[in-house]
């Protein structure tokens, strides 16, 4: 079972991207790039965009085909199901929890008396990032609320949008919905909870829409719109403000990229721009939505390949030619990852191993399908912005939140980190190769538990636990939480449910700056300067807040394990 262990241990590090140089050591000397680069040419080959030589048509990189990456996903969903290997995980992971039981009862004292000199030293202080946040959503309802009603009072005369080539105010468009302003409640934008949600994802997702109106919602959480989006980007603004209010609370809000057309990185790039949405506080993921169905059948894209071009073949021109798109180079440096979601409850086709151009009919390619022609081209784009001395992408994609084990499966195969990661605790083997693998989880239960799984039944104190790399975030505070505050009334509600020290919070909290896709620099300022050693050298307690020795006991029980299999 520990050969089988390790033999999945070393898929994933075949395929998971890693630096050539880490942002922490010296810059290396040897050319990463060859010098003649203006004798290659971005093609589409197989669905591999990348350099290819125009003579001998060979390619700058060399990544696994579709056919070699099913094969090796077939062996590691086999490893997976082995009862040994199952057997194996779930003694391991019931030792890990009683470990820290016993760490627990002999140092918890010492930790929460805590190693800090400094008077504020509390969670309140620590520095903590929202790591999976989606923009649309990303206000809370009251923000919404008092955005909207201000536009209504003072700016009621605002064209926001036309009709049969008649230009219609807000004020005119809010009569021709039955509203006012004094009719606006929080309660009338149904932008709330309610139980009518729960296992029922069409009617969670209608609450992106405000009062189910598809005009307000476009002219209030769209950037293409005949405003251009000028609404969606004074929103973002005072969401930010409010944000930065907190001088130690972060996040990374996501934005979706569909590629139905060539245009839409530079659409983005240019509303970014125009408005100034931007903020020290915030750091950009790009998602992308499994709608290949949708674009197709509106006739916007012919064959599969095309939308994976339409995503990447502008980032390969601007990364080749920043003059070509400036504004889109510079926005770029602000995208930590990429993410890709989907309708999870969707039923997967088989899995699609030929050229993507060939896949032409309106049937949406299979989950495991997305995820290896984002990752190989992610990879590839990767490999070149290192070489030139841009920054490089995170792959950040949702899965485990419901669907089969294949997407978890997917997760530890090719992603940097994962979002929701629920199905994890369905399978022991699994659940022990992301504690092995250090894979980060940014897992969100007050979103489980509003369509999904009650709070109660959560696996994060389990995974916390038994030293998996996870992390709280708040996914949609526009639908889920009540405060101005939503990440801390994140932690608040998890501290008091899960009974989790201030020691443990406070750790979470470095998980999650730790996941993060921020700077380098960032992270030493806010961590310390050796913060990315995992041992208690690299933590430093008065920027952290975790104790030393709580950072050393999950080093020396990872060790400890890794010992133990290979003996």
């Amino acid at each position: 079972a520990a050969s089988q262990i390790d033999k999945a241990l070393s898929l994933r590090w075949k395929y998971v991207w890693q630096h050539r140089t880490p942002p922490y050591a010296a810059p290396t000397t040897a050319p990463s790039l060859p010098t003649d680069l203006h004798l290659y040419e971005i093609k589409t080959v197989l669905g591999q965009i990348s350099l290819y030589h125009k003579d001998t048509g060979v390619s700058l990189t060399s990544l696994p085909g579709v056919q070699e990456f099913t094969s090796d996903f077939g062996v590691l969903s086999d490893i997976v199901e082995e009862v040994s290997v199952k057997s194996l995980s779930y003694t391991r992971l019931k030792l890990l929890e009683q470990k820290y039981s016993v760490h627990n009862a002999l140092n918890g004292i010492m930790e929460s008396q805590g190693e800090s000199g400094e008077e504020h030293s509390d969670f309140y202080n620590c520095y903590k990032v929202d790591t999976h946040v989606h923009m649309q959503s990303g206000m809370t309802a009251k923000q919404l609320l008092t955005f909207f009603q201000e536009k209504v009072t003072h700016q009621s005369q605002d064209v926001v949008m036309v009709a049969g080539g008649v230009p219609i105010t807000l004020e005119r468009l809010l009569q021709l919905l039955g509203m006012t302003s004094e009719s606006c409640r929080v309660e009338r934008l149904l932008a709330q909870f309610d139980p009518k949600t729960l296992q029922r994802m069409d009617k969670f997702n209608a609450k992106y829409n405000p009062t189910l109106k598809s005009e307000l919602h476009t002219i209030l959480l769209r950037f293409e719109n005949y405003m251009s989006g000028r609404y969606f980007a004074e929103l973002i603004k005072n969401t930010f403000k409010e944000l930065e209010h907190n001088t130690s609370t972060f996040a990374e809000h996501r934005l979706c990229i569909y590629g139905h057309r060539r245009d839409c990185w530079s659409t983005l790039a240019a509303w970014q721009n125009t408005h100034g949405v931007a903020s020290t506080h915030n750091r950009w993921v790009i998602r992308f939505p499994r709608l290949y169905t949708v674009f197709y059948e509106a006739g916007l894209v012919k064959n599969f390949a095309e939308l994976l071009s339409n995503i990447f073949i502008p980032l390969w021109e601007v990364s080749l030619d920043p003059t070509k798109d400036p504004i889109l180079d510079h926005f770029l440096s602000h995208i930590g990852g990429f993410d890709c979601v989907c309708d999870i409850k969707a039923v997967d086709p088989a899995p699609f191993q030929e050229d993507p151009a060939l896949w032409t009919n309106a049937g949406n390619p299979n989950y495991i399908t997305w995820m290896y022609y984002i990752w190989v081209n992610m990879v590839a784009l990767n490999k070149l912005r290192e070489g030139l001395g841009k920054s490089t992408f995170a792959f950040t994609p949702q899965c485990g939140l419901i669907g089969p084990t294949s997407h978890i499966i997917m997760g530890f195969l090719v992603a940097d980190r994962i979002c929701h990661g629920l199905n994890i605790r369905k399978n022991p083997a699994i659940e022990y190769l992301y504690y092995l693998g250090r894979i980060p989880i940014s897992m969100a239960p007050t979103s489980n538990n509003a369509w999904h799984l009650p709070y109660l039944l959560n696996p994060f104190p389990d995974f916390f636990r038994r030293g998996l790399d996870v992390s709280l975030s708040t996914d949609e505070p526009l639908v889920l939480h009540h405060t101005q505050e939503p990440l801390i009334e994140e932690y608040s509600t998890a501290s008091k449910l899960w009974k989790l020290s201030a020691t443990d919070i406070c750790e979470i909290a470095r998980n999650s700056v730790l996941q993060s896709g921020f700077s380098h620099r960032t992270k030493m300022q806010w961590m310390g300067e050796r913060y990315f050693l995992s041992s208690s050298a690299g933590n430093d307690p008065n920027k952290s807040h975790v104790p030393s020795v709580r950072v050393a006991f999950r080093y020396e029980t990872y060790h400890d394990e890794c010992a133990y299999l290979q003996r």
